[in-house]
């Protein structure tokens, strides 16, 4: 029988997964994908070679583990719901801006960008196991006040696409190119709160 890790096992596992991500986050960005080992990471990090290897056999398993963290969102992952759409989608906003406002989450862009020509997985990855399964759930809460006769919306993958694009484009984007970008909470809150506005009047039931 395989014994069973003690929370203090579990606790230091998950320090020394902590510190891996974040030594090989860092030298990504420094070296460039290609050319950042994982013995170069194990030795950033202060693991032995092996215990890395037992977390993360590859390279891509790393990167995939960046990505996943990137966009977690913990407990609060789960679309709010049905019944309100001005509550349901500022809660869906707040919490995308607040991911989007993570520094490693510019980080991790400027990593895929960089290695784009060269390695396409990696952008495949941050969009599978990143963005995509954030944007379904924004697209689930759609489909769920769509379904309880609170929106009217014939392309719910349009509608969330543009929800999320009114967010990203103010909060997130103008970071990876313009030099001290960056928006006070004051003014996040209003984008969101617009972002919803738009979504909500732009397809509201039609009174017969």
């Amino acid at each position: 029988m395989t014994p069973v890790p003690s929370a203090y096992h579990q606790r230091v596992a998950e320090e020394k997964r902590a510190v891996i991500v974040a030594a090989a986050t860092a030298l990504f960005l420094e070296l460039g994908y290609d050319r950042t080992s994982l013995a170069r990471i194990a030795e950033r990090s202060g693991v032995s070679r092996a215990t890395l290897f037992k977390q993360f056999p590859t390279k891509a398993a790393l990167f995939d583990a960046i990505v996943t963290e990137s966009w977690s969102v913990a407990d609060e992952g789960d679309p709010p719901p049905a019944g309100n759409v001005v509550e349901g989608l500022g809660t869906l906003g707040r919490r995308y801006a607040e991911l989007l406002d993570r520094p490693q989450m510019t980080d991790l862009f400027r990593i895929v960008i960089a290695e784009l020509p060269r390695f396409p997985e990696l952008a495949q990855a941050q969009f599978s196991h990143g963005k995509m399964p954030y944007f379904e759930s924004v697209r689930r809460y759609l489909q769920s006040e769509r379904d309880a006769g609170n929106l009217q919306v014939d392309d719910v993958d349009l509608a969330a696409t543009h929800f999320l694009g009114m967010i990203s484009n103010y909060v997130f984007w103008p970071t990876l190119l313009v030099p001290g970008w960056d928006v006070a909470p004051a003014r996040v809150a209003e984008v969101v709160d617009e972002a919803v506005r738009t979504i909500a009047v732009r397809y509201a039931p039609v009174e017969q």
